[in-house]
């Protein structure tokens, strides 16, 4: 299990929201693509990277500031935020982006997304952005009638890599991880599960390594390490540690 850093692009620049609501942008840093480079120069190995504006049906909007980001630096990127069709995911898989994460259209197209996957084969992972008991879709405004593990039973056959498990509620709070959700949908799947959504402190980071299961791959770290409370090089040791 690792840390991987967020930058989330609003207008080409590295915001964070507050459970997601596109009003509550706080801009952290007016230069995304020094940002991607400071993590990488700090021993991160992987970034987490999230489209704001494409989320919310503002497309194109931050397109070359990825690429950009993708041509400064050489640790892989894991990418998300309106990619609602076949032709958006490739796209960003020519750029470069290694890994996508889909959410709306993993929902409400899944038989396009399962043909997605046996093209790109553990590339993808499917998004869990919870809210309650339900997956949320359409840049978190909408209720879906899916739940992670009807999500589960369509894509825990397939060929993606995995999911990517959001906790709308504590996101962006500094409020903590919900480490009882995590392990119950840990041991729903075989497949690998990166969690995000209120990481607050090094505790979080001595919780997430108790419960640690082969299948649980990372932690997103986004205003926790924005505001001074993570210090990630120490987080991604304590993680890869026997100790």
């Amino acid at each position: 299990m690792r840390v991987f850093p967020a930058i989330d692009l609003k207008d080409n620049k590295c915001v964070r929201l507050t459970k997601g609501k596109d009003n509550t942008s706080q801009i952290f840093n007016p230069n995304p693509v020094d940002q991607a480079k400071f993590f990488e120069d700090h021993g991160c190995t992987r970034l987490h990277l999230v489209d704001i504006d494409s989320a919310f049906g503002r497309s194109e909007v931050n397109t070359k500031t990825i690429q950009k980001i993708r041509r400064s630096i050489s640790i892989p990127i894991q990418l998300g935020g309106g990619i609602r069709d076949n032709k958006i995911a490739k796209k960003y898989f020519e750029l470069g982006i290694n890994y996508l994460i889909i959410g709306s259209y993993a929902v409400k197209n899944t038989e396009k997304v399962i043909e997605l996957t046996e093209i790109f084969q553990d590339n993808i992972y499917i998004a869990l952005d919870v809210l309650g008991e339900n997956i949320m879709i359409n840049g978190w405004q909408q209720k879906s009638i899916f739940t992670p593990t009807k999500l589960f039973e369509y894509y825990d056959k397939t060929k993606i890599r995995g999911y990517v498990f959001t906790d709308i509620e504590n996101d962006g709070m500094l409020s903590g991880l919900n480490l009882n959700i995590i392990a119950l949908n840990l041991s729903s799947t075989k497949k690998k599960l990166i969690v995000g959504g209120g990481l607050k402190d090094m505790q979080d980071i001595r919780g997430l390594k108790k419960i640690q299961t082969p299948n649980l791959e990372g932690v997103i770290a986004g205003k926790a390490f924005y505001v001074g409370d993570i210090d990630l090089e120490k987080a991604d040791k304590l993680l890869i540690t026997n100790a």
